[in-house]
Parts: C-alpha cells; structure tokens; sequence
C-alpha cells in the first residue's frame, strides 16, 4: 500500500485529491497538511472534504506528514511547494506538485532539491490535456511556419497566475516543435499600433471570470483555413484522479524532475 500525503488538505482541490486517493486501490491517505493557523486544525481531513472519517487528522507540521508517507501531493502555490520540497528531499521522500507560476529561480532550486528524489512537477494532471500536448507537438512540426499560433486560456475569476501554466506549457511544446525559443517569441499582449504579426510570434490571450474551471485553444492560422485544438475542463476530478496516478508512479521512479508526459509514457 502507497501512502499518500495531502498539502492543501482543505481547499478544494486538496479535498478533491483525498476523494480521489479513497477511490483509488493501493494507496491510503497518510497525512493532511495545511498552513499554520488554519480553522479545521485537528479536525479528521476526511470529514473536512466530505469523504467521512479517514483517521486522518489535518496539522500544519511538515515534518510529521512528510515522514510518514511515500509521496506528498501538493497543489498550493510555488513558494510553498518549494518548501515541502526541501522537506521531501530532506527525508528522502517522493512529491508531485502541481503549482503553476515558478520562476526561472524557483525552477533552478527545484533541479537542485530532487537530485537524490524522484518529483513530478506538471502544470496539468488531465489525461486529455496530455495527449493533447503529444497532439500539438505533431501538428506543428507538420504545418510548420506556414501557420501563425495564438494560444487563448480561460480561468475562474479567483485564479493568481497568468497566463496559466497549461498554457505556458502549450506555448513551450509548439515552439519546441517549430524549433524556436518560446521566452523569445511568447507575445502576452498587443495594443494600439503595435504593428503587424511576426511569423515566429505565439500570441498569449488570457481570460478571467466566474467560475470557469479551465478552457485552452491552441489556434493555428493559415490562408483560408484554421485548426483548432481544444481542451475544456469540466470538473477538477480529472485533476485529482491524474495526480493520484501520478503519485503512483513516482513511488518507484528514479530521482530528478518529471511529468505527466513521462507518467503517461507519451515521450518519444
């Protein structure tokens, strides 16, 4: 039996993940992290998320939940992932994250910690948006130049990052495939006259309101025609459920920095 430990016990992905890891066979809830001073500290995590009662209570101690598990599952924010990080790599134990918004710092520091543990870091845990990354890869190394890409993404009103990482990471597969430098060519934002259109741009729309889980289209443009790759999310379940199997996976996984592509085995 895997066990398995929540960071962000009582938001709502975090509970999310616990429904998932009490549907799943082979792995149990160990532990329920939460930040200090939060309301329900004490409280049974699987109460908290409408699992019933789990025998799990919810702490701030990073320490005792880290020790305790196989795999720490986190879904917080960058700086507090790299900190359950450092607790990982200290205990030798593995983590999948799934906190979008890291710096080229933060990404640095994240190399360093998991020489010695294995860590599947991914901006989305959806089986579809996977093979939808496989997806875009293949179609732009066939079209080429010859069609501009404008990437749009839709997120609840709530979300802190932007353009999200799904996106980023979007962005990051086709410029690879068209062999250009996506930090180079990324447009986030067009105004007034700001000219015509490179042909090497990858435009970068975001949209923010209400309560949309997450929408992302890939558009590539040519002369009389377009193609449209999209992928809504219409639950947070397919997160959760890919992160368990992420946390899976890694438990026998070799040390360093993976991700869904790797979990899913869609790497060449």
């Amino acid at each position: 039996m895997i066990k398995l430990a929540v960071s962000g016990a009582g938001g709502r992905m975090g509970g999310r993940i616990i429904a998932a890891i009490k549907e799943t066979e082979g792995v149990e809830l160990s532990g329920a992290l939460e930040r200090p001073g939060y309301v329900l500290l004490g409280q049974d995590a699987g109460v908290i998320s409408g699992q019933g009662p789990l025998g799990v209570k919810v702490t701030d101690d990073v320490n005792e939940v880290v020790k305790g598990c196989d795999v720490l599952i986190d879904f917080t924010a960058p700086k507090v992932s790299l900190k359950n990080l450092e607790v990982c790599a200290l205990h030798g134990k593995a983590i999948v994250i799934g906190s979008t918004g890291f710096t080229p710092e933060e990404r640095a520091l994240a190399v360093e910690l998991t020489r010695e543990i294995p860590a599947v870091i991914s901006p989305n845990y959806s089986v579809g948006v996977n093979v939808c990354f496989k997806v875009l890869s293949d179609v732009a190394k066939i079209l080429g130049d010859d069609f501009d890409v404008e990437i749009v993404e839709a997120h609840h009103r709530l979300k802190k990052d932007s353009p999200s990482g799904t996106a980023v990471r979007m962005g990051e597969v086709i410029a690879t495939a068209l062999g250009r430098d996506y930090n180079k060519v990324a447009n986030f934002h067009r105004e007034g006259i700001c000219g015509e259109r490179t042909r090497e741009e990858i435009g970068m729309q975001t949209i923010r309101g209400g309560d949309i889980i997450g929408e992302h289209t890939a558009y590539f443009i040519g002369i009389g025609e377009r193609i449209e790759v999209t992928h809504r999310a219409m639950t947070r379940d397919m997160f959760s459920r890919g992160s368990v199997r992420a946390a899976k996976w890694v438990s026998s996984a070799k040390p360093g920095i993976w991700d869904m592509q790797d979990v899913l085995g869609l790497k060449a």
